[in-house]
């Protein structure tokens, strides 16, 4: 079984403070979170880093220029470039008046909404229950495509002769 390693306190190498290290950099961090010993770890890691046999000539002789030609070659204009953007996204975003839309009825037949109303909640639930989905839009899309099979059934549907023994068609409540 894997022991879950606590947070002890250590004592920041540059000011002398306790302090708990960050989880994910527990084993590495030897500084807290003060700006000032932000600063000192940074030179500290740049001094360590500079201190290695293979990095000691990187900044210097032919090879680093080459190395910095190639980038600029790659990066035309780089350093000339300014800042992208100084504003927001949401400060450049020009207002747009709100359009109303005109109600062409399309919508209204196929509300779910209007469903529910002519239809109990037992209906609802059985719809639910059968289509395996508690989704409004899979509710609604099962309830039309059974209303359309009833219909084609009882042949009261739009354009059909009445088949319906007697029966007259009844109007629905929605227009």
């Amino acid at each position: 079984m894997k022991q879950k390693r606590r947070n002890r306190k250590r004592k920041c190498l540059h000011c002398g403070k306790m302090y708990i290290p960050d989880p994910r950099t527990r084993d590495r961090q030897r500084h807290c979170a003060a700006e000032e010993c932000r600063r000192a770890s940074k030179a500290w890691r740049q001094l360590r880093w500079l201190n290695k046999p293979q990095n000691c000539d990187y900044f210097s002789g032919s090879q680093n220029v080459d190395r910095v030609q190639a980038w600029r070659t790659e990066h035309p204009g780089y350093w000339r470039r300014g800042p992208e953007s100084k504003n927001a996204l949401q400060d450049d975003c020009i207002s747009q008046p709100v359009v109303r839309q005109q109600d062409n009825g399309e919508l209204r037949a196929t509300a779910l909404q209007d469903d529910c109303l002519l239809q109990p909640t037992l209906m609802v639930g059985l719809i639910a229950q059968l289509t395996g989905s508690a989704l409004q839009d899979d509710i609604a899309m099962a309830a039309r495509r059974m209303h359309a099979y009833g219909q084609s059934i009882l042949g009261i549907g739009p354009g059909m002769a009445n088949k319906g023994g007697g029966h007259d068609r009844q109007t629905s409540v929605v227009p």
